[in-house]
């Protein structure tokens, strides 16, 4: 996994170091921003009452949009400049979270996430696109980009405070209202110390193109998502099949014009497509784990939101510090061998979490987690660098993009697939094990996820009720234990890739 960049001596100057300081607040935002949703999905059934799966498409139709978009928004920001395509990301992302904070039905806020997908998609390849542009010295553009992936770390440790403190006197919407002051500060400040970059000659825009990478992405995903959930397997197939036929007419077509969406070739290069499947599948991974241990704090450890999120805080703290250090390991070490000891970490720490039970306690859930977040630092920063510095700087949005939708795309597949295997432990388990003598009503509210159990034994005798949620706290442990072994299996399979890369 070596990177491919020309090497230049030209340095960083200090309005340059400002500017990356200030395209810190849309990447700590946008990590935060899952990471704070997890956290109100407690909070937020029990408002809106949605079903199992209206709870995942609020869930993950955020990143099912980002990762459509990105390809398309990118390319958009090499035409029209980098720094206004952020700009105007900011403000639609601003107006979006004020219309999910007050959704009144699971449907409408599922069309909010969407509406925030789409304006997202403006703002993360804005990002790594202007620090591409601005820092041209290998060296020090790999420090940046450490600092960014450390963002996002800071996010997801943020997150979870921020939002547990909002949760904690506030109603679920305040998770989505802390977006507002930060892209207010963002158009303040932006224009100020941020140059403007897009492509002298960008071509013409190919419609055909960007029809084709969306419907690649939303019928592929859509049927995913429903085949691990038990819809008919016919239809999802169907989707499935629609989505990979447009895949392969996008390739082909990306081969044959003269103004690709993105530079297929590139995927030639062993190292550049072995650091996109690293990165995708392995943040797939850490996803869908990710999800149901904010489940297994808030509905089985019986934490609050802010609880929850200091419990978490080590992880991220964890994943801030190997992302910072990553780039000055990988200027002694040989990037490939770095990232694949960080997935035998990562996967050492899934696997610890496959030993934990309803009543374990904190302290496993805590170190498993802190262990894998240790091996994620350096898979983001070293392989979005080689992503990111492996395209020519004119087309650094269309990089930039491609990284993104690689990290979103996974952040989406992991929460669909793994989420949904792990909903689907839940239903055997607790199908099994409910009270036989609870009311047909109960039962199937219990069947549904483990924020109707809870629901359902309020309603109930106390016997009655208790044993209603132990049931539910055993189900939603063993979800959570099936899909870390699924993520330990595929982190240590990623590690001997990343590890004959080089």
């Amino acid at each position: 996994m070596t990177s491919r960049s020309v090497v230049t001596t030209e340095q960083a100057s200090l309005r340059t170091w400002l500017g990356l300081a200030v395209l810190a607040l849309p990447t700590l935002l946008l990590a935060a921003d899952i990471t704070v949703l997890y956290l109100a999905t407690p909070q937020l059934a029990a408002s809106l009452r949605p079903t199992a799966t209206e709870l995942l498409w609020i869930t993950d139709s955020y990143g099912f949009l980002i990762a459509a978009f990105l390809v398309p928004m990118g390319n958009l920001g090499d035409r029209i400049g980098r720094r206004r395509l952020l700009l105007m990301g900011a403000a639609a992302f601003a107006a979006g979270s004020v219309i999910a904070a007050y959704a009144p039905t699971p449907t409408a806020l599922i069309a909010a996430r969407a509406l925030l997908g789409v304006a997202g998609s403006t703002l993360m390849p804005s990002t790594l696109a202007l620090i591409s542009n601005m820092f041209r010295d290998p060296t020090q553009r790999g420090m940046a980009i450490g600092i960014w992936a450390a963002c996002l770390s800071g996010g997801v440790a943020l997150g979870p405070v921020v939002g547990g403190a909002l949760l904690a006197s506030w109603w679920w919407g305040s998770a989505f209202l802390i977006a507002v002051p930060v892209m207010a500060l963002l158009l303040v400040t932006a224009p100020l110390v941020l140059p403007e970059h897009r492509d002298p000659a960008p071509g013409r825009v190919d419609l055909i193109s960007v029809a084709l990478s969306l419907a690649s992405v939303l019928p592929a995903i859509y049927g995913i998502k429903h085949l691990v959930a038990g819809s008919p397997i016919t239809t999802s197939m169907i989707s499935i099949g629609a989505g990979t036929i447009s895949g392969a007419l996008f390739v082909r077509r990306q081969l044959v014009i003269p103004d690709p969406l993105i530079d297929v070739k590139l995927f030639n290069v062993r190292q550049f497509r072995v650091a996109m499947i690293v990165m995708t599948v392995g943040i797939s991974a850490t996803a869908g784990v990710y999800l149901l241990v904010t489940h297994y704090l808030q509905q089985v450890a019986k934490l609050s939101p802010l609880q929850a999120g200091l419990w978490l805080l080590p992880s991220s703290g964890a994943m801030v510090l190997t992302s910072v250090l990553a780039p000055g390991l990988a200027r002694r070490f040989a990037p490939g061998r770095i990232v694949g000891i960080s997935l035998l970490t990562s996967a050492a720490g899934f696997a610890t979490l496959t030993q934990l039970t309803a009543d374990s306690g904190l302290p496993l859930v805590v170190l498993s987690i802190v262990v894998v977040y240790l091996g994620q630092g350096p898979i983001m920063a070293l392989s979005t660098d080689l992503i990111v510095g492996s395209a020519p700087p004119r087309k650094a949005g269309a990089a930039s993009a491609l990284s993104e939708t690689g990290t979103e795309f996974g952040l989406a597949l992991g929460v669909a697939v793994l989420g949904s295997i792990g909903a689907g432990v839940y239903r055997q388990h607790i199908g099994v094990h409910i009270p036989r003598t609870l009311p047909p009503d109960s039962a199937e509210a219990a069947r549904e996820g483990h924020s109707q159990a809870a629901a359902a034994s309020t309603e109930l005798p106390p016997a009655a009720g208790a044993d209603l949620l132990h049931a539910a706290d055993a189900a939603l442990t063993s979800g959570l234990v099936v899909i870390a072994a699924i993520a330990a299996a595929v982190s240590a399979g990623l590690a001997i890739l990343a590890w004959r890369a080089d």
